[in-house]
């Protein structure tokens, strides 16, 4: 079994841990009313865009998810919240050390990182870690503790999980030559990072929209050999429109986290019918950290 099979399977454990943490972790992450922004990279960035969408959409602060190479430096927040597994990532350690006068929150895997040491509050997920180059567990259970801080996770989006985890994968989804991910709300991110997996460990042509931005020009993609997997509720008469494209069409009928854990899953499947190792996905490093000369 390759490190993110495993890593992949172990979500469910992970998620109780991180869910069990978020109620001792007082005044070390964003109380109601602050605003914040959230930033990260890569699949951490997309992890920053559904907990931002999460926070503001019940209410508890206005909160922007940023690129961390794109933050706005100057503008005014309460606190920043940087996502990273490794805590090595140069460009969220650059903006780390370039802001002035706002507190700095860093969720990270591994407690003896650089970026422990720069921040006011420092939450460690270090059973979360992975060996794996392709994220799996670290952020979706960053994005569990997160969730549950709002009162947003229930039990029940573990056994989603599990589910998600057992059952069989949608029939004749490893053909496919192109797969489009949607969401709504908060789930936007997440389809954004089923995206990204796809790309990441099995080398698909992948795209992710806002589902109803996908009438505007993407669904012109669809036919027979592709397939449009909606994560959360759809709009109201998408499917119908997807399906008479001749495209497969998936509905997400798990929790939308729950819901990635199934594209997970699917970008495995496809790597291992290519004959591809996950573990060295093509041009990929574990943190990306560039050279400052």
């Amino acid at each position: 079994m390759t490190h993110v099979a495993r890593e992949l399977a172990s979500q469910p454990d992970c998620w109780r841990r991180a869910a069990g943490m978020a109620g001792g972790l007082a005044g070390q992450l964003p109380a109601s009313g602050e605003r914040i922004a959230v930033v990260g990279c890569g699949t951490s960035y997309f992890m920053a865009q559904a907990y931002a969408a999460l926070r503001e959409g019940s209410g508890q602060g206005e909160t922007d998810a940023f690129a961390a190479s794109e933050f706005p430096v100057g503008r005014r927040y309460d606190r920043i919240v940087a996502l990273s597994r490794s805590g090595t990532t140069t460009e969220v350690l650059g903006l780390l050390a370039q802001v002035k006068g706002v507190r700095r929150t860093v969720i990270i895997g591994d407690p003896d990182s650089p970026m422990a040491t720069m921040a006011d509050d420092t939450v460690i997920l270090d059973f979360a870690d992975e060996r794996s180059v392709v994220q799996t567990r670290f952020a979706t259970s960053a994005l569990t503790l997160l969730r549950a801080q709002l009162g947003l996770h229930t039990d029940a989006v573990v056994e989603d999980a599990q589910v998600a985890i057992a059952e069989p994968l949608p029939s004749g989804l490893v053909e496919c030559t192109q797969l489009t991910f949607l969401g709504r709300g908060w789930s936007v991110g997440l389809a954004n990072e089923g995206a990204l997996k796809m790309r990441e460990a099995a080398l698909s042509w992948s795209e992710a929209y806002p589902a109803m931005e996908y009438r505007h020009g993407p669904i012109s993609i669809s036919t027979r050999s592709t397939a449009t997997w909606m994560l959360g509720d759809a709009p109201a008469g998408l499917s119908d429109e997807v399906h008479a494209t001749g495209a497969r069409w998936v509905a997400g009928g798990l929790d939308p986290l729950a819901e990635l854990v199934r594209v997970q899953r699917l970008a495995l499947a496809i790597a291992q019918a290519r004959g591809l190792d996950p573990d060295r996905p093509r041009h990929l490093t574990r943190s990306v950290i560039l050279s400052t000369a």
